[in-house]
């Protein structure tokens, strides 16, 4: 039976060997605000462990390798908090297609970026796009909560307008799961429905985040034993995608 590998475990030469069959995973994260209650790294953290969780189902079937996790996103959105390490979205999409670009270099034929912050998203989409068209490679990348989407409404009884929301009972939930000692005791409590963004299209305000202080449901409904269902379901749907991408 095949195993997860790291990439930062291999040495030169296994990877010169493994690399041609292997699928390449890049958990994307970010290092930010959380509210007054969670840890910066909330993102970081948490696509790293799903990506490694994902890693161990879907190498039972597929060889793959996942790369160290990269802790900064982009996040200028975040900055009025404090608390927030960014980069620009220019430097954030160059960082990305650069790093991907190594992978191929590295002799990987297929690449997937796993994303576990929501500003990363149209930036990661634009570095697979990109390198496709200079590249003989193929890429792709997803946020984990849009993989696992139905599967933890389904699963999970998870409530589709906390799907991910910043800093609210579903990240709080999964952070109690998986560091809890990173996680305030004193949780905040809002009275207000979870914030809800147009579906149909995109619409951005000036001092949104720090109009809701930076979070965007209710932390304080979380819990530790539902966040760990959380993180069951999303390593499953996403071992399951990445099995489906390797045999397509």
């Amino acid at each position: 039976m095949m195993e997860m590998k790291r990439f930062a475990e291999l040495n030169r030469e296994q990877l010169r060997e493994l690399a041609p069959t292997s699928l390449a995973v890049l958990p994307i994260g970010a290092t930010e605000q959380h509210g007054p209650h969670l840890a910066t790294g909330m993102d970081y953290f948490t696509v790293e462990s799903i990506a490694l969780e994902a890693g161990e189902i879907a190498s039972r079937e597929i060889p793959l390798i996942v790369a160290p996790a990269l802790p900064f996103g982009s996040s200028h959105h975040h900055l009025v908090f404090g608390g927030t390490l960014s980069l620009s979205t220019e430097t954030y999409r160059r960082v990305l297609y650069e790093l991907v670009e190594c992978l191929v270099i590295d002799g990987f034929k297929r690449i997937f970026l796993l994303n576990g912050h929501g500003g990363n998203q149209e930036l990661m989409q634009l570095a697979v796009r990109d390198i496709v068209l200079t590249h003989p490679v193929r890429a792709a990348a997803g946020s984990y909560w849009n993989i696992a989407r139905q599967d933890l409404i389904d699963k999970a009884a998870a409530d589709p307008s906390r799907l991910p929301g910043h800093a609210g009972e579903f990240e709080t939930s999964v952070m109690l799961s998986l560091r809890p000692e990173l996680v305030s005791k004193d949780l905040p409590h809002r009275d207000a429905n979870p914030v809800r963004l147009p579906s149909t299209y995109r619409d951005e305000r000036h001092g949104f985040w720090k109009d809701i202080n930076g979070h965007t449901d209710s932390p304080d409904l979380a819990d530790a034993a539902r966040g760990a269902n959380y993180r069951k379901v999303i390593a499953e749907a996403v071992a399951k995608a990445w099995v489906d991408y390797m045999n397509s």
